[in-house]
């Protein structure tokens, strides 16, 4: 280790300090801190680029890597995060997670970033106050602080575009220091520093001209006319161009050796473009009515309690050393104004010189984005400044407002602001001031600005507010269509004062009435329009002014059918990269055309939704990007897939498989919140597939699916996903997911209890396997008409199915197929009464099951397991593999059978005499089944728990429970349930001395048992 270096571990975290305004360092008290490899200083530099703010790793591995990144990247980003906690004392504290990314937490004391901002900052205000040397000084110190280039020009092209901003604020800085020492009577000795600079930029017209004034304020004519004469040819070479206006009458003052440009006295305050305050005489005395420009309150403002409470708030502490600036941006026609002007009116009193009010016109339709000047004139003629006491130059009426802005207490409104160059000019140094700020964007580069992003308004306040505007009697008596219509609102507030205002003007016009008419989508937005308001209009806005590409971007994006959308579909969509889709997904973010209802997750607002889809756009363009999405999540269900169902068959699309860009998909939890999150957007792409007729896509999309479907025992919506896939694949005539899709279809028949349209599907799904010579698709029919012959009862033909595809899965190698039929097959077999052979197939089943990884299958296996190990007498072990069952159990996933467990596991314990835990676990198994089980599993469960009630002394409670699983069974066909009602109400009737009913039910057990072919052994299971 080197002298005078400090390395991993070695200190705490106490006075740790970075420099990145130049080559990175990292100090710790006057020790450096060696920070690592190249990928560690790359990303530490882009963490402290932003300091306070989350960076996602997606925008870390950009840093590192360009657009070249390795698989590996995020993992690296990971671990060269992980290193840096490490080296840096205290690190842990000072990089911290926050949600997808990594967050810096600095004081301004750490990060000569912030030390630089601090200096300008400063010295902004001392300019304000007249305070010229001390100015100076923290220029000066900002100015020190540059060493060069973010990490000496060496950190890639994200890095690098930021370096770029900063040395842009730097010579703002730097020219804002010469010009003010040039007024302070300097000249001589700044020649030397300032031609370092025109060197290093030679095409900056304002050093020049600081240049050319340094030289001929020291007496040195003629140079200062050269460079005039070096510049012109450069600018003429290299840009084609003249110098600027500026440049030139600066120029043509030094030929004519014009007063404007004569020496200053030392310590003069005498202004030539660097703001000068003015002095306290030329200041407009108070008015004695101060001004209030502000517009009318409305006096049905409705909700918004803790935005206003936090701007009040906000408004009424004192600052420090600055003025406070409240920035609330949100959506077009989210009541950003409304807000504003309601808390100005509150804060009024505490503002007593003044509350102004600036309609910025950044998103006003057919107009431009006002200017600085007409603004700063506005506001002084407001504050008392005649037209013959106005300063000639914007820079020195900005001088005079902020002066004046120093000596008095305003409040500052400036609204539907465009961006923060804007409004930077305008914005008081002083602490006495307030300004608050509305904009659709959220003006990150605006330093010192808090800012409150309005949500919609909730589903009470919307209610409140429709009731204020419209009328409470109204609304009452209508207050179902009144929710309908705040819903079709989507809390938007202007889109609920439009439907109000034409109520209003419409007497005769019930709500529901303007209900059905804004029920068309199509026409949902030109309903929604009233005089010279429209959300169709403010949407536009919003829309006008972004670029070509982004608009692209934002009307493609509109073809995700899902309710919510994350970087890698939206960059299917727009076939780029996931990095340039976050970009464009955070942009629209930023302006407020997309909502961020989780982190990672992007949504449209239906009535933004309903906007973007109307604009249209070029159909093939259209057609294309849904081919991209259905690909990609084909490709991204087939990854989570394989975490999830290890050795299922894979089938392919015959399009190729693009290299999508898929999220982290390589844990059983990663791949199930990943189906969780995208339920709703993957039942709508398969819809959306079939409409643009990708048919093969689609088949292999509904499979994926209807493997989750099935897992989270979603069985009517299974049922509906594998009608749509056997529609495609029928469209195709395909030999081979034909057949596959309908079997697919047998099995949510067998779920749901149609048990012969099941057989009838799967029968002719054999026929085509058959024909097609496609083995294992055969196997698999053969084992679903097993399963369906089982629950009808016709246990021979089961057993028969079920040994011909188990035998047909062994010889091609199918482990997870013969897993699943031989623990179907050791069902039957315990049913009949069959239980040594029942024991022998559902061992196999679970030992293979347990290697493949297959946890839900493995649950199904030892439960039969545990079942005929109880038939031949072996409790302890079927108390062993009951418990391994219960062990694994999910009750989010295949609930009917985590029930099925459970109710079984109630009998264990009650024969064991811990009754009050059988009770626990039987009703627990009774909820859990009627919330989310088929009425197949609520009967076999139902049959079950009513045996433990029995065996406690409840015959009565029992009797209801069988009553219920006959009901049940009877109705689906399912006779080995029926059976056992049956077997059930028996013995229940027994035990309340009703023998009649005892023998009948008995008998109609008994002819059931004895058609099915049902074993002694196996009636009394």
């Amino acid at each position: 280790m080197g002298e005078g270096s400090v390395a991993l571990g070695e200190l705490k975290h106490s006075a740790v300090r970075f420099n990145i305004l130049g080559s990175l360092e990292g100090w710790y008290g006057d020790q450096r801190l060696k920070l690592g490899s190249p990928t560690q200083e790359r990303v530490l530099v882009t963490l402290l680029l932003e300091p306070g703010r989350m960076v996602p790793v997606s925008r870390l591995v950009t840093a590192a890597w360009d657009d070249e990144p390795p698989q590996t990247a995020t993992h690296q980003v990971r671990k060269a995060v992980a290193t840096l906690r490490n080296r840096i004392p205290g690190g842990s504290e000072l990089i911290v997670t926050d949600g997808t990314g990594y967050r810096v937490v600095l004081d301004d004391d750490q990060l000569d970033l912030h030390l630089f901002n601090l200096h300008a900052r400063l010295a902004r205000e001392a300019v304000a106050a007249g305070r010229l040397p001390e100015a100076v000084d923290e220029l000066c110190a900002a100015v020190d602080l540059w060493r060069g280039p973010v990490l000496a020009g060496a950190g890639g092209s994200l890095i690098a575009a930021a370096s770029a901003a900063l040395e842009e604020r730097h010579m703002a800085v730097a020219e804002q220091y010469y010009e003010l020492r040039l007024e302070l009577g300097q000249a001589a000795e700044l020649v030397g520093p300032l031609r370092e600079l025109v060197t290093a930029h030679p095409l900056r017209e304002t050093l020049r001209g600081q240049l050319m004034l340094a030289l001929y304020r020291s007496g040195r004519q003629a140079e200062a006319l050269e460079e005039f004469g070096r510049v012109r040819d450069l600018l003429v070479e290299e840009l084609g161009i003249d110098p600027g206006a500026e440049l030139t009458r600066l120029y043509e003052a030094i030929l004519r050796d014009s007063p404007e440009v004569a020496p200053r006295p030392p310590q003069s305050p005498v202004t030539r473009g660097m703001p000068v305050p003015a002095a306290q005489d030329d200041l407009p005395p108070k008015l004695e009515q101060p001004p209030r420009t502000l517009p009318y309150d409305l006096p049905d403002f409705t909700g918004r309690e803790a935005e206003l409470q936090r701007v009040v708030a906000a408004g009424r502490t004192p600052a420090r050393a600055a003025a406070r600036i409240i920035g609330i941006d949100g959506m077009g026609g989210s009541g950003k104004t409304a807000l504003a002007v309601h808390a100005a009116h509150e804060l009024a009193e505490d503002y007593p010189d003044g509350q102004l009010f600036v309609d910025l016109r950044g998103f006003s339709p057919g107009e431009k984005p006002q200017e600085a000047g007409p603004v700063i004139d506005s506001l002084l003629r407001n504050l008392g400044v005649p037209d013959d006491r106005m300063p000639d130059g914007l820079e020195r009426r900005i001088t005079l407002w902020l002066s004046i802005c120093a000596q008095r207490r305003l409040l500052l409104v400036l609204d539907n602001a465009v961006d923060a160059t804007q409004i930077r000019s305008l914005l008081p140094a002083s602490e006495g001031c307030l300004v608050l700020i509305t904009s659709r964007i959220r003006m990150l580069d605006l330093d010192g600005a808090e800012w409150l992003s309005l949500e919609l308004l909730s589903g009470d306040d919307s209610a409140a507010l429709l009731a204020r505007t419209l009328g409470e009697e109204r609304t009452a008596s209508e207050p179902d269509a009144a929710a309908q219509l705040v819903q079709l609102c989507g809390g938007l507030p202007l889109a609920l004062r439009i439907t109000a205002a034409r109520l209003r003007n419409r007497p005769r016009w019930t709500i529901q009435y303007l209900v059905d008419r804004l029920a068309d989508e199509t026409r949902r937005l030109h309903e929604l329009s009233a005089g010279e308001r429209s959300v169709e209009a403010t949407l536009r806005l919003s829309y006008q002014a972004m670029e070509d590409e982004r608009r692209a971007a934002f009307r493609l994006l509109a073809e995700h059918p899902g309710g919510t959308l994350d970087v890698h579909s939206a960059a299917a969509l727009l076939g780029e990269g996931v990095h340039e889709a976050e970009d464009a997904l955070e942009h629209l973010l930023d302006i407020h055309l997309l909502e961020q209802p989780e982190m990672g997750l992007y949504s449209f607002h239906d009535l933004v939704r309903t906007y973007a889809m109307a604009l249209g756009g070029d159909p093939d363009e259209s057609r294309q990007a849904v081919q991209r999405l259905v690909s990609y999540y084909v490709t991204a269900s087939e990854a989570a897939c394989d975490v999830l169902f290890p050795g299922r068959a894979r089938y392919d699309t015959g399009t190729g498989r693009h290299a999508w860009q898929l999220p982290w998909l390589e844990t059983d939890e990663q791949a199930l919140r990943w189906f969780g999150r995208e339920h709703d957007a993957l039942r709508a792409v398969v819809e959306r597939a079939g409409a643009y007729e990708l048919h093969r896509d689609g088949v292999v999309l509904t499979r994926n699916f209807m493997f989750y479907l099935n897992l989270r025992g979603h069985h009517e919506e299974f049922r509906s996903t594998s009608q749509l896939a056997v529609a495609f694949a029928r469209v195709l005539g395909d030999p081979l997911l034909l057949p596959v899709s309908l079997g697919n279809l047998g099995i949510a028949h067998w779920w749901l209890g149609a048990f012969q349209d099941g057989i009838e599907v799967t029968e002719e799904a054999l026929r085509l396997a058959s024909a097609a010579d496609h083995r294992p698709t055969e196997a698999f029919c053969l084992d679903v008409l097993g399963l369906l012959h089982s629950a009808l009862g016709n246990f021979d033909r089961a057993c028969a199915y079920l040994e011909q595809g188990i035998a047909l899965h062994r010889e091609i190698g199918v482990a997870r197929m013969e897993a699943e039929a031989l623990a179907n097959l050791s069902s039957v077999l315990t049913w009949i009464g069959r239980y040594a052979d029942a024991v022998r197939h559902a061992a196999r089943a679970t030992e293979l099951n347990r290697r493949l990884g297959e946890r839900g299958n493995e649950i199904t296996s030892l439960t039969w397991l545990a079942l005929a190990h109880r038939g031949v007498g072996e409790e302890a072990r079927a108390r062993a593999c009951l418990a391994q069952a219960l062990e694994l159990c999910d009750e989010t996933l295949q609930p009917g059978n985590v029930a099925f467990v459970h109710a079984h596991w109630a009998q264990l314990c009650q024969r064991l005499g811990q009754d009050r835990t059988a009770v626990e676990y039987a009703d627990h198994a009774m909820e859990l089944v009627a919330a989310r089980g088929t009425p197949l599993r609520q009967a076999a469960v139902a049959n079950v728990v009513a045996l433990v009630h029995l065996r406690r002394g409840d015959p009565d409670r029992a009797v209801e429970l069988y009553r219920h699983a006959h009901s049940l069974a009877s109705a689906l066909g399912y006779r080995i349930e029926t059976a056992r009602a049956l077997h059930g109400l028996s013995e229940a009737a027994a035990a309340l001395g009703d023998e009649e009913e005892a023998r009948a039910r008995g008998r109609e057990a008994e002819e059931l048992y004895d058609a099915m072919g049902v074993t002694e052994a196996g009636r009394h299971l």
